[in-house]
């Protein structure tokens, strides 16, 4: 097992990847890299620099992206969407650490949608949700 991962690390530092980039691809590592600029961009109200144009995406306040980190990135398919059928995306990631320190009740954003454009990623929308009072 030992040698399997230093086998791994190896092969991800001579090709010049990230860890992200050997799991996901170098399209879900872009996303990753994304969504870690969209929520460091929280503070500073950077966020809308990165919406799509025409996009209904809600940031809310900076703090309720305190703790959060890029999840797990996923191709966005309207047709099995549930959440946004009609949304015009690319891309879809979940939000890890959404409503762990949220008060019960307090809204947090949970999923993050994005656009393919000519110059690369944009927010279509944003998920919100109810941290659980039980």
């Amino acid at each position: 097992m030992l040698a399997l991962t230093v086998v791994g690390v190896s092969l991800v530092a001579l090709a010049g990847c990230s860890i992200d980039g050997v799991v996901w691809g170098p399209d879900g590592a872009r996303v990753i890299d994304t969504t870690e600029q969209l929520i460091a961009g929280a503070p500073s109200g950077d966020q809308d620099s990165l919406a799509c144009e025409r996009s209904a995406a809600v940031f809310g306040e900076a703090d309720v992206w305190d703790g959060l980190s890029a999840g797990e990135p996923e191709q966005f398919d309207p047709e099995t969407s549930v959440d946004r059928p009609a949304l015009d995306a690319t891309w879809r990631i979940n939000l890890e650490g959404a409503g762990l320190s949220g008060t019960p009740g307090e809204e947090v954003p949970t999923d993050v949608f994005y656009r393919e454009t000519e110059t690369g990623l944009c927010v279509a929308d944003v998920i919100w949700q109810t941290v659980d009072v039980g």
